[in-house]
């Protein structure tokens, strides 16, 4: 389960609990959220875009920090993952221990309610933690806007924001982040044929930040 933290519920750090456990204990990192193609779909973007190797990164939501790993392996040297599960940071503080990635940030944050020091990233990547915040029962809507603005807050003007989600449509998600955000491209993902109809089980999108 790697991937979102989710506020108020203490599930996510019980999951990361035992996937830290089972990482100590056989060395397995765990599930990658929306596979391994994910991960290779936003590398892919920013390769193909040249975006520098120097641009500051955040993962909001970083789970098992794989992702970062892979980054770093692409050669991204200023990478920051942030989770609000402390058992999900110290799951990818051990994955970046092995890997060697020594150069990757990793802090406990609440997305939320960032601190001050989180700010002036040149790209944000969300694979599942706004779906999970879609999904707290405790006043979701009020969330999802505490979101966009702490997006707003941490992307520099003319940033990236690459989001990856199986709860929202595209049409739903430019709703969402219609304020203070311009749709740049819609990434390809896997299509399912159901009743004769075809669709994406996932949305991918890249922003910009007007």
């Amino acid at each position: 389960m790697s991937s979102p933290f989710f506020p108020l519920d203490s599930s996510w750090d019980a999951a990361y609990e035992r996937e830290l456990q089972t990482f100590q204990d056989i060395g397995d990192t765990g599930e990658i959220w929306f596979g391994e193609e994910s991960m290779v779909r936003i590398i892919r973007w920013l390769e193909k875009h040249k975006v520098p190797l120097d641009s500051s990164v955040l993962d909001i939501g970083t789970g098992n920090g794989v992702l970062l790993v892979e980054l770093a392996k692409s050669g991204y040297m200023n990478l920051t993952g942030i989770d609000y599960s402390p058992s999900a940071i110290q799951l990818s503080e051990k994955v970046r221990e092995k890997e060697g990635m020594s150069n990757i940030k990793l802090k406990v944050e609440d997305f939320l309610a960032p601190s001050a020091e989180l700010s002036g990233f040149d790209i944000c990547i969300d694979k599942g933690t706004f779906d999970a915040i879609s999904l707290d029962p405790s006043d979701a809507v009020g969330k999802r806007k505490l979101y966009v603005g702490s997006l707003c807050r941490v992307l520099k003007p003319e940033g990236f924001f690459l989001i990856t989600s199986c709860n929202w449509t595209k049409e739903e998600l430019l709703n969402e982040f219609r304020e203070g955000f311009e749709i740049l491209e819609e990434l390809p993902t896997p299509k399912f044929c159901f009743g004769g109809r075809i669709g994406n089980s996932v949305t991918a999108l890249v922003f910009h930040r007007k």
